[in-house]
């Protein structure tokens, strides 16, 4: 076999069938292999082809004898190491080489073009159905050649490439690959040979499917479309890279973005066919938000053909196309802002108003309601139509997620009814915050994202129906098992009531304290690492859940419940079951290990985290209305270890200044629960007292000339959030004082005392009452405990100047009429 002559006559005299008919029937035909599932004759003579392979001299030989291979061993009996080692007798550089001699168009083939283009891809496609061989780097060359053909036909690629040559040699393809001449990839000279022994047959890829032949001769038209048999071959091959570990970036740094959206523009062949499956595949994934930063104009200009098929399509297109829209909206956190977009999501919303009015199927509305979820992710409220239709949507996904979740106990959910109940979930959690604020105010200005012109009615209908919808999702939730806690749907449909939780609590109250054993164990079994968390992570990322796009830590379910807690926490049946899950001690583990992680980032600026500040106000609630708790309990002493430790950290950190709020008034009101100690202070103890104070001092300031006293810059920004934290941190302050009587020492020492009856003595007045109230408070109790800070106040207070004056209690306190 070593001269391809020997084989033309046996592979071109009869139809690919009757060959490997009458193969079996030969010599040895009965004796099949137990292996492969081939004759004897067949083994005998695929040992001779591959022999040919591994020695052919030419081209020709080795199109030869792989065209023999495919006539008297199909695909479908041969065994994965037998295809192996046809391919690795083959190799990448064959096809390539045929590639890039069609594309260059050289007169010294021996073939045409278009015989050349669909050898080369039918090599390919055939080679990169072994994972091994796709990821070989001279096949990856070929992509940004493929992207090409597929974007602009053969012709035109052809035109590109000779203004290329003709004006810079040899010009690079893409990062990883350049244009050679045939001459220097060893291409033969006149392969005329190879072409006879083609024929016309089409084959089955290696793996027996139909997506792509191992070899394909025949005609094209001279138009620019490409030949289908080719389409799919070059698809086939994309779709093979797509599917390795690091086969998406090895297409995106190809170019295969701008490549398939100019492909779908120019509607070439099998481009909405295939093309956009493998766009949609590529945008589904963890890359979605660099490939939309990267290639915004091209792929907007995608999605708004899109958008304006998906208009004109009717009935069951339409429908189905649902799904595929969604794929192509550009992700939350890296929205494109401009009028066309806006435009997009405006007329796509216009023609969902009459889809979701129409009698539908569940399957059908699902599909509706996932692409609502999307639309309104991305722009909220403002374009999704009037009122009446506003409450239409929300009430389909409310009666969706009943009809799904009041199933009987151990009744299983498809995987698609959870998607569409996901998506029903997104539109609940957008719906809750308006309707709340609704029916709170209808005199306050809505945001630009909210339900427009919601009248009162319409949000209490609207509460109406999530009423009820949470209500079957408490009753989904009360059925989970712990085994069931790394479920990506059991995350969802918590993280969903969470949202309620955090807006409404008054409602449902007793079914949400029968809840709260599974939200507390869900949340802590979470932070402690106790359930599998690699699905949720893949999930939440493919979800765009996370804030910042951080990774999972195990944190995320706490923190939703953080809110709920925070409420729950201040009334008195629902915490007395939450102390009864020491969801203190869960609280303080959470703030433990994300202060670990702040003080993990040296040399970084540590971003704000609100739920840290709402840990915080959830403590400090039990703090409040169970001292004796707060007494007994160890993780209060843990969390007293914690604030010593941090807020002398803290108050050199501005940007958290909330965070330092939070943690100095809640160590000052532990503080004041504490009994004198017996002995000498604790160092640590000294710090945080140390630190507090400098803290609280901070917030006032006089300046140098008299007049009313101001809230300091470093303050005034966050003045709303900590105003009140600041007022009972002094009062608490004050508590401390009487708890333990050292503290006067170190107040007098830091210089606070003298500071603020300064300061009170030169300002004419306090930014408001309670502010006042709070100071003179803690100056009475420092009067009544320490005889020296007495004498002190006394003193500044004879001299009559001053906000120092208004306060009454103060001059009874130092004996000053």
């Amino acid at each position: 076999m070593a001269d391809s002559a020997d084989v033309t006559p046996a592979v071109s005299s009869q139809p690919p069938g009757k060959e490997e008919k009458d193969g079996g029937e030969g010599e040895g035909g009965s004796d099949k292999d137990a292996e492969g599932g081939l004759t004897d004759a067949q083994r005998e003579v695929l040992e001779k082809c591959i022999h040919t392979l591994r020695q052919a001299q030419n081209d020709s030989h080795t199109l030869a004898a792989l065209l023999l291979i495919t006539r008297l061993c199909p695909a479908s009996k041969l065994d994965k190491p037998t295809l192996r080692r046809v391919f690795e007798a083959v190799g990448v550089n064959l096809p390539a080489r045929l590639l890039v001699t069609a594309v260059r168009g050289s007169d010294n083939s021996g073939l045409p073009p278009q015989e050349l283009l669909s050898l080369g891809t039918a090599l390919l496609a055939a080679l990169s159905t072994d994972p091994d061989m796709a990821s070989q780097p001279q096949l990856l060359t070929t992509i940004p050649l493929l992207l090409g053909i597929l974007a602009n036909g053969l012709e035109n690629q052809q035109e590109q490439k000779a203004q290329e040559h003709n004006q810079d040699g040899d010009k690079k393809l893409g990062p990883d690959c350049k244009v050679h001449s045939a001459e220097s990839l060893n291409m033969d000279s006149n392969p005329s040979n190879m072409a006879k022994s083609t024929g016309e047959s089409k084959q089955k890829c290696v793996d027996g499917s139909e997506a792509s032949k191992v070899l394909t001769s025949q005609e094209t038209s001279p138009s620019s479309k490409l030949d289908e048999a080719v389409a799919t071959d070059c698809y086939q091959v994309l779709t093979a890279v797509s599917a390795l570990p690091r086969g998406t970036d090895q297409l995106l740094t190809r170019g295969v973005i701008p490549a398939l959206c100019h492909a779908v523009e120019q509607n070439q062949t099998f481009s909405h066919e295939r093309g956009l499956a493998l766009l949609g595949c590529l945008l589904s994934g963890k890359a979605k938000d660099k490939v939309w930063s990267k290639h915004p104009a091209e792929l907007l200009t995608l999605l708004v053909g899109l958008s304006k098929d998906f208009c004109q399509a009717t009935g069951q297109t339409k429908l189905d196309m649902c799904t595929q829209l969604a794929q192509f909206l550009p992700p939350v956190g890296v929205a494109v802002e401009s009028e066309e977009l806006k435009g997009v999501v405006g007329r796509v919303w216009g023609a969902l108003r009459p889809m979701l009015q129409a009698k539908l199927t569940p399957r059908q509305i699902g599909q509706i309601l996932v692409l609502g979820a999307c639309l309104l992710d991305l722009h909220g409220w403002e374009l999704v139509g009037p009122p009446k239709f506003c409450c239409l949507l929300v009430n389909r996904a409310c009666v969706e997620v009943r009809m799904g979740l009041e199933e009987p106990p151990g009744s299983v959910l498809s995987p698609e009814l959870q998607h569409i109940l996901t998506g029903c979930y997104r539109i609940m959690e957008a719906a809750i915050e308006q309707a709340c604020c609704q029916g709170v105010s209808q005199t306050a200005v809505p945001p630009q994202s909210s339900i427009p012109s919601l009248s009162l009615q319409q949000s209490r209908q609207v509460l109406g129906v999530l009423e009820e919808a949470f209500s079957a999702i408490m009753y989904y939730l009360q059925q989970v098992e712990p085994s069931r806690y790394s479920d990506p749907f059991v995350f969802a449909t918590f993280r969903s009531l969470c949202s309620w939780l955090a807006e409404e609590t008054s409602c449902l109250k007793e079914e949400v304290t029968a809840l709260l054993p599974f939200l507390i164990g869900y949340s802590r079994s979470h932070l402690k690492g106790d359930s599998p968390e690699q699905g949720l992570s893949d999930w939440m990322t493919d979800m765009s859940v996370t804030e910042g796009k951080e990774a999972w830590t195990g944190k995320e379910a706490l923190r939703y419940l953080l809110p709920a807690l925070c409420h729950l926490s201040a009334e008195e049946g629902p915490r007395k079951v939450l102390l009864t899950l020491d969801t203190p001690a869960l609280l303080v583990e959470y703030l433990s290990q994300c202060w670990a992680s702040i003080k993990g980032k040296s040399g970084v600026a540590s971003t704000r985290d609100p739920s840290m500040e709402t840990a915080c106000s959830a403590l400090l609630n039990f703090t409040v209305t169970e001292p004796e708790r707060v007494r007994k309990d160890p993780c209060f002493r843990a969390l007293e270890a914690l604030l010593n430790a941090a807020l002398p950290v803290l108050v050199h950190k501005p940007h958290l200044l909330v965070l330092t709020a939070n943690y100095c008034t809640l160590g000052l009101m532990i503080g004041r629960l504490k009994s004198a100690p017996s002995g000498s202070v604790e160092a640590s103890q000294r710090r945080f007292f140390s630190a507090a104070l400098g803290f609280l001092r901070s917030a006032l300031d006089s300046g140098s000339n008299p007049g009313p006293v101001k809230v300091s810059l470093s303050w005034e920004e966050s003045w709303d959030e900590t105003a009140e934290l600041w007022r009972l941190g002094l009062q608490a302050l004050g508590g401390c004082v009487h708890a333990q009587p050292w503290i006067t020492t170190l107040v007098r020492e830091e210089g606070w005392l003298k500071y603020t009856l300064t300061m009170l003595s030169q300002c004419s007045a306090l930014p408001d009452q309670h502010t006042q109230e709070a100071l003179e408070e803690a100056l009475c109790a420092m009067a009544h405990q320490c005889s020296v800070c007495k004498v002190e106040i006394g003193d500044m207070m004879r001299n009559g100047k001053g906000a120092l004056m208004c306060m009454t209690n103060l001059k009874k306190s130092v004996g000053v009429e």
